[in-house]
């Protein structure tokens, strides 16, 4: 019997270190492979008047010492010499996946530029409709404000309830503070650990433009067909987010949207 536990022991603990090999590894790979990139035509840019505030704090500083020179290099794999570009966010609930892309600002068409994966979720499928609920919303949101002091290190903020939710969710409790940010913990946000927080917040701050926001829209999947029920009570507004899913999937260009007086977003371009 002894022997017969100190096999599964040993069997547990080797896959164990497998698994971690395999992380380290993986990781390790990615990182060399970027610092082969050479930054040499890489155009140093004026710092905005909105990077030179958000300096000011201690955590977006360390953000740059630990991601600037990774980011730069990820940005020139892709093409881009320069924080000058346009950024968009992408998140798909049932694949808890935040997919980042990015265009020129003289282009109208984007280009994947990194995924990151959820750290944690929470809630099911569907939108968010009231405070509590634990839901991560779904629909065409922006990001409204930049935490450099947040309970989770850094965040970004989502801008729900946006007009549609106003009109759909609870008229009295509709919910709010619903963020982009490290940690792993969430109660209808989208958490995707510290180090990860670090490169977004990075590439958003550079994005940033005064009387501008980055657009960020949360679907509550990538196939729509295969994993929503029809039978579901949701069915018909998903049906509703879904032209604005096939609208960029074909164009690889933001849709412009309209909401009308039932809720429902309505595609202008």
């Amino acid at each position: 019997m002894k022997k017969r536990k100190k096999k599964v022991l040993l069997f547990f603990t080797s896959i164990f270190a497998l698994a971690i090999s395999t992380f380290y590894f993986s990781s390790k790979k990615e990182n060399l492979n970027l610092d082969h990139i050479s930054l040499d035509n890489w155009k140093d840019t004026p710092a905005s008047s909105f990077r030179k505030d958000q300096m000011r704090f201690e955590r977006v500083r360390n953000a740059y010492q630990a991601k600037e020179v990774y980011v730069k290099r990820l940005l020139t794999s892709k093409g881009f010499n320069s924080f000058y570009y346009d950024l968009f966010l992408r998140a798909f609930k049932h694949e808890e996946v935040l997919e980042v892309w990015i265009k020129t600002k003289n282009t109208s068409e984007y280009q994947l530029l990194k995924s990151f994966d959820f750290c944690r979720s929470s809630g099911s499928l569907g939108p968010k409709r009231m405070e509590g609920d634990r839901q991560i919303p779904e629909g065409f949101y922006r990001i409204s404000h930049f935490n450099p002091k947040s309970n989770f290190l850094l965040s970004l903020k989502v801008n729900y309830p946006n007009v549609s939710d106003v009109i759909l969710s609870d008229a009295t409790s509709p919910g709010s503070d619903i963020y982009v940010h490290g940690g792993c913990q969430t109660t209808g946000c989208i958490p995707l650990t510290n180090d990860k927080i670090q490169e977004l917040y990075l590439l958003a701050v550079e994005a940033h433009e005064e009387g501008k926001s980055i657009p960020i829209h949360i679907f509550p999947t990538k196939k729509f067909e295969e994993n929503l029920d029809e039978d579901d009570e949701h069915f018909s507004f998903w049906e509703n987010l879904k032209p604005g899913f096939d609208f960029f999937e074909e164009n690889k260009k933001l849709p412009t949207f309209k909401v009308n007086s039932e809720g429902e977003y309505t595609i202008q371009n």
